[in-house]
C-alpha cells in the first residue's frame, strides 16, 4: 500500500456563494424558512438574486468550504466537484486552488447533454447571524461515478463527503463508489449530515451509508436528532456510537461532542462574537480532519474544530480571514485579522 500524497479528499457540490445580507421581514416576504437550506430552480434563482441587496461572491460549497479551512490549516487537501465551463465556474477553481486545494475535476462543457451553468447558493445573512441558503445545484447534478479518479481517493488518507450532494441519484452511486475506493486502498470515510432537511429527505439512504461505509461522521444536533427521528439527544447519541466508529457532534455554543467507541469527549467551543454562521460546521471538521490527519489527540482535533469554527463565524463568509495556523497554535495577537470583512 503506497503512503498517502494527501490528507483529506473531499467530495462536494462545486458552488460559487453569493451572501447577502436580510431582514426577517424579506425572509417572509420571500417565504423563506430562517436558517435552512432549499433547493431552487434556474428561475427562481435568477428572481431572488434580483432581489438580494449588495453580496459578496466566493467559491463555496460544504466540502469545499472544508477543503480550503483545512488548507488553511497546513493539511494537503484535494477536491472532486462539477462546474461548468462558464464565468462561475472559472470563478470557483480559482478561488478553491488559490486557497491550496488540489481541484483535478474537468468541467461540464456547454455541448454537453444536460448541460447546466455552475451552481450558485444565495445566502441570506440576518442581523441575528442566522444564515438562510437557497441553492441551484446547476452542474452539479453531472456530477457522477465516472468523475471520481481511483488514483486521487486512493492517495488520500481521509476521504471526505457532503451530505448535501445525496440529493442527485448519480452522485448517491458516486459516494459508494468512492467510498469503495477508499476502503480497497485502506483508506478511512468520512461524511457530514449536512443538513437537518438534507437528512429527511435521505435517513434511511444515509443510516444504511453510516452502517455500511462511514468511519467518520460530523452532524450537528439537529440532524442528529432527524437521523434518529427523536428529542432525545442522549439517545440519539448512544445510536451513533453503536453505529460508527467515530463521531463529532456540533452543539453550537455548548461546543461539541466526540463518540469513539464507549469513550466521550466533551470539547468546550471557542469564544466569539457571532456575525455569520456560514460554514461553522464546515470549518470544524476542516480543523477536526486537519488534526486527525497528523495524529492528534481526538479532544485536540475538537479543539481545532472549534477553534476553525469561531474564526470563520466571526466575519461573513465562509473561508478564514486570520491565520488559522497561529490560531490553533494561541500565537496570533488578540484582535489581529489581516483580511478587512468585505460585507462589514
Amino acid at each position: 500500500m503506497s503512503e498517502p500524497t494527501l490528507d483529506i479528499l473531499g467530495i462536494g457540490n462545486a458552488i460559487v456563494d453569493v451572501l447577502a445580507r436580510a431582514d426577517d421581514a424579506f425572509l417572509d416576504r420571500e417565504g423563506l424558512a430562517k436558517g435552512a437550506m432549499r433547493l431552487i430552480g434556474a428561475a427562481e434563482a435568477e428572481a431572488l438574486y434580483a432581489k438580494m441587496g449588495p453580496g459578496v461572491e466566493s467559491s463555496g460549497g460544504s466540502a469545499g468550504n472544508t477543503c480550503a479551512v483545512a488548507a488553511a490549516l497546513g493539511a494537503r487537501v484535494g477536491f472532486l466537484g462539477k462546474v461548468a465551463d462558464d464565468a462561475l465556474g472559472q470563478v470557483f477553481a480559482h478561488d478553491i486552488r488559490a486557497a491550496g486545494v488540489h481541484f483535478p475535476t474537468p468541467p461540464l462543457r456547454a455541448k454537453a447533454e444536460g448541460f447546466a451553468p455552475t451552481a450558485r447558493c444565495l445566502i441570506l445573512v440576518t442581523p441575528d447571524a442566522q444564515r438562510t441558503m437557497n441553492t441551484f445545484l446547476g452542474a452539479c447534478v453531472a456530477f457522477s461515478a465516472a468523475d471520481v479518479d481511483p488514483a486521487e481517493v486512493a492517495r488520500a488518507k481521509v476521504l471526505y463527503l457532503e451530505g448535501y450532494l445525496f440529493d442527485p441519484p448519480a452522485a448517491q452511486a458516486a459516494f459508494h463508489e468512492a467510498a469503495r475506493l477508499a476502503h480497497a486502498a485502506g483508506r478511512q470515510v468520512a461524511i457530514t449530515l449536512s443538513d437537518a432537511f438534507c437528512v429527511v429527505r435521505h435517513r434511511q439512504a444515509f443510516r444504511r451509508f453510516l452502517r455500511e461505509e462511514a468511519d467518520i461522521v460530523f452532524a450537528n444536533e439537529a440532524e442528529l436528532l432527524a437521523l434518529y427521528e427523536t428529542e432525545d439527544f442522549a439517545a440519539a447519541a448512544r445510536q451513533l456510537a453503536g453505529e460508527v466508529g467515530l463521531a463529532a457532534v456540533t452543539r453550537s455554543e455548548r461546543g461539541s461532542l466526540i463518540l469513539a467507541g464507549e469513550a466521550r469527549h466533551e470539547v468546550p467551543a471557542a469564544p466569539v462574537k457571532v456575525v455569520d454562521t456560514t460554514g461553522a460546521g464546515d470549518a470544524y471538521a476542516a480543523g477536526f480532519l486537519a488534526a486527525l490527519t497528523r495524529g492528534l489527540p481526538l479532544p485536540e482535533c475538537g479543539r481545532w474544530g472549534s477553534v476553525a469554527a469561531a474564526e470563520v463565524i466571526s466575519h461573513f463568509g465562509a473561508r478564514p480571514q486570520a491565520d488559522l495556523q497561529a490560531l490553533v497554535a494561541g500565537t496570533l495577537p488578540p484582535g489581529a485579522r489581516p483580511v478587512a470583512d468585505t460585507l462589514g
